[in-house]
This record gives structure tokens, C-alpha cells and sequence, in this order.
């Protein structure tokens, strides 16, 4: 079994990573140029976005040929390199399988299209009339999740994207396609998988309308998606490696069965429900300010129900679809500096596997489009027309988009401060913000203080004290909504982690007792607690160490 608990993964997104040969797009060689810099992280793994044949409507997520890859991104030869070089410095690669849909272009979506039944039920087609849907349910992207072909006289299931049809799990033969491409990756010597929307692989039996919502609640953690997960790891043998499922709009119990070993499904889960603290009435796309109460009960909730039930947590922030958190959550003006090392060190010291996502070790933010034109992603482009015909301005729409798109996260890589970051010598296929002056890889590896330099030192202590890797968690001060503070804790060690989420320095209304432990690891100049934590600086973290062998 392979010990992904004391592990930490690098995500990147290949598009915005590297460009290796001038043309604006990163690239697989990319990765290759710049292994040494993630080995330089102390990361385990590589968990790299799809970058399989692909129209590229969502970015690669609408997968036209499983093995083989997009010219643009490089070739198999280049792929091959990448798991062999990555191997050579210790780290392991994980691939995105999109298993819940395919793109429209798939030659099994086109045998479909010809009226061939064998793919037909690959996928899911209901009859009925041009003029009604099968169901009510919407699509994520926005619009109906359902598409009529007339030359079949039936509709197609997509719950996102139109170009992405949903497969249909429920046929052996699918699932037996699937299992192949885990095998033909597992040859090449990939270590792991993540698996995307995976929670939404088992649709209902029967399909009806949602006089409550979206549809989601039919389909999410479907009626069969266990076993299924099951038979995908059994019969490929994934149990050997390191394996993660993104849950949407999930449970903490389906979570824990996806990642409890004895379930044998996955080694972890991604949910996403501390990132939606911030959404009015839980849309997305209504702005409010983080409800750090709402925040704390989540995660409170989430860590200790996964720890009691013997769940495994995937911890993070930031990933290709969520804006960058120092923007989010923290100050990218004045306490920039400070708010991305206290937003580290809360989410790396939980229990659970930390997830860094490229140029999040950088404190990189938003980058602040100001036009739609900017704007690349499918779903923002979708949206900004939605929140137009909800009677939004064009400004207030791209109010929005600027803290909610999935853009925000998709903006180059910052290696250096030249002309276009050190990404490319081409304009970029999208922009780049101007703080890239100062916010990037050079700058920072040369600044003993940076960020980068901080997430190097978290990501040692993980490997350095097993309390972070294996230690219980208890959530301390959960009434005053701005402090964040919890204790690790094994038979030989404890760990307090204590956070100011506020931009405003602020007093504890409960002194929490720091009597007998050894400073670790801070964000602020160093200076003496003494027994009692009374007052924390603005967004200020302190993480403090005791052995209690010693008592």
C-alpha cells in the first residue's frame, strides 16, 4: 500500500506550466525543462490536467482519445520522457481520467451518431419530442443537461458542456474500456490517477424532473457508483497506488466510504464545500464575503468525521477550476505576503494530503481581466451572458467573473519577471498580470522570507514529524469566527496550528495555552508567546511543536 499520507502532490495545469517551443501554449516538454524546480519543492507527486486528443471546449476535460496525446501539448515519446525523468528524481506521475463523459468527437460518441446501438448504449439517449427534454435538469455549464440529435429522435445526457456527453456506466462494456486505459497507463509507469467528477458516474435507474433543483441530487453519489468504484480498482489494481476522486456536491458519509481502505475504492477525496463559504445562498455566482463561521464548522466537521470513520482527505485551496486564495481569502495588497503563508500553513497542516497548485507556492493571485475578451474558459463565457440576462451590467458581470471565473487560476506560470513571466517568448494564449514583476520563481528562490521558500519548509516538516502526517485533530477557539486553531496529536507529540484569517490584528477571547511547546514555524518575526497566545498580528500563523514523551 503506498504511504500517500506523509506524501504532498503538485498539481499543474500543462497548458499555463511551461512553453518549450515558443508558441504560447505550455507543453509536456515544458514539465520536462522545469522537473528540477518541482523536485527543488520536496513534492512526491505530479498530478498533471488532462492532456489527451482533445477539441479543448473545457481544456481538455472533453477527452476524444484516451491514449493518445494532443500534438499540441507534445507527443508520447514526450510523455514517456516525463514518467521516466520524474522516476529518476523520486516523484511519481498522476494522470486526470475524465470518466464521466467523453467528448462528442470520440469515435464512440460518433458510432452513436450513425445509429449504432452497441455505442448508442455507451452513452445515455432517451426518446422523446424536440420540444421537451426528458428532464429538467441543468447543466453546470448553464442551459439543459440534455441535447436532441434529430437524425436519432433522441436526446443525450451532458451535465456540463454540450460537447461532453455522459457515458453510461451501467453497461459492462463501458466500464471495460475504462478499466483498459487505466492498464495502458499503469504500463507506461503512471502512479496514481485522479479522477474527475467521479461521484458522478451512476445515474438514477429512471430519469424524472427535480422540483427541487438542478437534477444533482439524482445523480450525485449514484446508486451503483461504489460498486463500481470497486470493480474499477479491483480489476486494475489500483489498491498499489495513489488514486483521488473529485466529489461533487458529495457527503462526508459517501466520502468516507470512497477513501476508508477497507472499502477499497480510492486513496482520498477532494470536496469542495469549505470553497463554497463564500457563495450567497450557495450559487456561485452571487458574491458575498467569506462566512469564516460557516468555514470553521466545515472544516471542523469534515476532518473529524473523516478521522473518526477512518477517511482520507485531499487538503487544498487552490486548483484549475477555484481562484487563486490569496485573492480570495487573503490580502493581495498590503498583507500579500503574510495571508498566502497563514492560508499555507492552515490547509498543509490538516489532516489529509496536501495539494499545491502551480504558482499557489507563489502566492500568485488573480490576474484581474477587464474584459470579457480576456476570458478563455467555456463556463465563464457561458456565465458572463447568464448574469447579462439576470439584468447584471456588463461592469457588475465582470465583477464576478473576476473573482469566480476558472480563468483565474489559468494565467501563466510566473518564472520570472520578464516580458511574458519567463512562460514564453510568445504572447501567451492567455494574459498575464502585471505583478509578475515581483511575484515569481526567480525573485522568490533568491528571498530567504518568500513564499516559495515557506511551502518548501512545510512540505519538509510533513516528512520530519509524524504528528502531521498521522496525528488526531481537535478544533480549538471555533467561537470567534476570525481565529482558526486546532491541535494535532499522537502518543508522542502534539502540534497547535493558530491562524488570524482578519486583516486586523485581533485579541483571543479564549487565551489558548501554549505552556510547554516549542516554536516551529511562523510568519511574523519570531517573538516569545509565553504560556498563554493573547493577541494575534493580522493575518498571522504560528505553528508550535511539543513532546509530550518528555511530561
Amino acid at each position: 500500500m503506498v504511504d500517500f499520507r506523509g506524501s504532498t502532490v503538485y498539481q499543474i495545469y500543462p497548458k499555463s506550466f511551461y512553453d518549450s517551443n515558443g508558441d504560447g501554449v505550455g507543453d509536456i516538454r515544458g514539465i520536462i525543462e522545469k522537473l528540477d524546480y518541482i523536485k527543488s519543492l520536496g513534492v512526491d507527486y505530479i498530478w498533471s490536467t488532462p492532456f489527451f486528443v482533445s477539441p479543448l471546449n473545457d481544456n481538455g476535460y472533453d477527452v476524444e482519445d484516451y491514449r493518445k496525446i494532443n500534438p499540441l501539448f507534445g507527443t508520447m515519446e514526450d510523455v514517456e520522457e516525463l514518467i521516466q525523468k520524474a522516476g529518476e528524481r523520486g516523484m511519481g506521475l498522476m494522470f486526470d481520467m475524465v470518466f464521466n463523459h467523453t467528448s462528442t468527437r470520440h469515435e464512440w460518441f460518433q458510432k452513436a451518431l450513425s445509429g449504432d446501438k452497441e455505442y448508442m448504449d455507451y452513452y445515455i439517449f432517451r426518446e422523446g419530442s424536440p420540444q421537451a427534454p426528458p428532464t429538467n435538469w441543468q447543466s453546470k455549464f448553464g442551459g439543459s443537461a440534455w441535447e436532441y440529435v434529430p437524425s436519432l429522435k433522441k436526446w443525450y445526457l451532458h451535465l456540463f458542456d454540450v460537447t461532453q456527453a455522459d457515458l453510461n456506466w451501467n453497461n459492462p462494456r463501458v466500464r471495460e474500456e475504462l478499466k483498459d486505459v487505466i492498464r495502458f497507463w499503469k504500463n507506461k509507469g503512471v502512479k496514481g490517477f485522479r479522477f474527475d467528477v467521479v461521484n458522478l458516474i451512476s445515474k438514477p435507474d429512471t430519469f424524472e424532473d427535480d422540483t427541487q433543483g438542478d437534477g444533482r441530487r439524482f445523480y450525485s453519489d449514484g446508486p451503483h457508483v461504489h460498486e463500481f468504484l470497486k470493480e474499477l480498482s479491483e480489476d486494475t489494481d489500483m489498491g498499489n497506488m495513489i488514486t483521488v476522486g473529485e466529489m461533487s456536491s458529495t457527503s462526508l458519509d459517501n466520502c468516507v466510504r470512497y477513501s476508508n481502505p477497507e472499502e477499497k475504492e480510492l486513496s482520498m477525496c477532494f470536496s469542495f464545500h469549505h470553497l463554497k463559504a463564500d457563495y450567497k445562498d450557495g450559487n456561485k455566482w452571487a458574491l458575498m464575503k467569506t462566512d469564516y463561521r460557516k468555514l470553521k464548522e466545515l472544516f471542523e466537521t469534515w476532518q473529524t468525521g473523516m478521522e473518526k470513520q477512518n477517511g482520507w482527505n485531499a487538503v487544498f485551496w487552490c486548483n484549475h477550476d477555484q481562484p487563486r486564495i490569496v485573492s480570495r481569502m487573503g490580502d493581495e495588497k498590503r498583507y500579500w505576503k503574510e495571508s498566502a503563508k497563514m492560508l499555507a500553513a492552515y490547509i498543509h497542516l490538516l489532516r489529509g494530503t496536501p495539494y499545491i497548485f502551480q504558482g499557489e507556492e507563489l502566492g500568485m493571485t488573480n490576474p484581474g481581466y477587464g474584459d470579457i475578451s480576456q476570458y478563455r474558459d467555456v463556463e465563464s463565457i457561458n456565465y458572463y451572458e447568464i448574469l447579462q440576462k439576470e439584468g447584471k451590467i456588463e461592469k457588475e458581470a465582470l465583477e464576478i467573473l473576476g473573482q469566480r471565473s476558472r480563468d483565474n487560476g489559468r494565467s501563466p506560470m510566473q518564472w520570472d519577471s520578464g516580458k511574458y513571466a519567463g512562460f514564453s517568448e510568445h504572447e501567451p494564449w492567455i494574459s498575464i498580470p502585471d505583478n509578475h514583476s515581483y511575484i515569481n520563481v526567480a525573485a522568490e528562490e533568491a528571498d530567504p522570507d518568500s513564499i516559495l521558500n515557506y511551502y518548501k519548509k512545510l512540505v519538509r516538516l510533513r516528512k520530519q514529524y509524524a504528528v502531521i502526517r498521522k496525528g488526531s485533530i481537535e478544533f480549538l477557539n471555533q467561537e470567534q469566527p476570525e481565529v482558526f486553531a486546532y491541535r494535532r496529536s499522537t502518543k508522542e507529540q502534539e502540534l497547535l496550528v493558530i491562524s488570524n484569517f482578519a486583516d486586523t490584528a485581533v485579541k483571543l477571547e479564549k487565551p489558548i495555552c501554549c505552556r510547554g511547546y516549542e516554536y516551529l514555524l511562523g510568519n511574523y518575526p519570531q517573538e516569545d508567546i509565553g504560556d498563554d497566545l493573547r493577541a494575534l498580528r493580522p493575518y498571522e500563523s504560528i505553528v508550535l511543536l511539543r513532546d509530550t514523551r518528555v511530561e
